[in-house]
């Protein structure tokens, strides 16, 4: 069995979640992305969310969510990606950049869109009253 590691920034406005589509991928998926050697969670996501949205984290708001797993989209069976959830405070205009094509807000109705890991956060937010349908 192999692990993906991933740190993730959860960002909710009104009962939806922001997402992104990377060019050439067919689903969305929470902002962030994986950690470059020695780097802690916040300096990842930190780092991630700038590359990605071109807004600043502010590190000192971080709080962890959660920690979900499940199977990874697109590699083959047995290769699980771990997903470290934070929300936190922002500065900056959202935009797309990098290898991001679209930044979008989802709710739960967009369920079937995003990768599988993402749908047991997308579940746990609901069932936390935080998600609308």
């Amino acid at each position: 069995m192999s692990l993906i590691d991933k740190i993730a920034w959860l960002h909710l406005h009104e009962g939806r979640i922001l997402s992104t589509r990377s060019r050439g991928k067919d689903r969305y998926y929470l902002p962030g992305g994986k950690r470059e050697p020695g780097e802690t969670d916040a300096q990842t996501l930190v780092r991630e969310i700038r590359e990605e949205l071109t807004v600043e984290l502010d590190s000192g708001t971080l709080v962890h969510v959660g920690t979900f797993t499940a199977p990874a989209h697109g590699h083959p069976d047995g290769v699980l990606v771990q997903m470290t959830c934070y929300s936190g405070h922002y500065a900056g205009h959202l935009q797309p950049a990098a290898e991001i094509a679209e930044v979008l807000w989802l709710s739960y109705r967009h369920r079937p869109l995003v990768s599988a890991v993402d749908q047991v956060i997308f579940d746990w937010l609901r069932a936390q009253y935080q998600l609308a349908d």
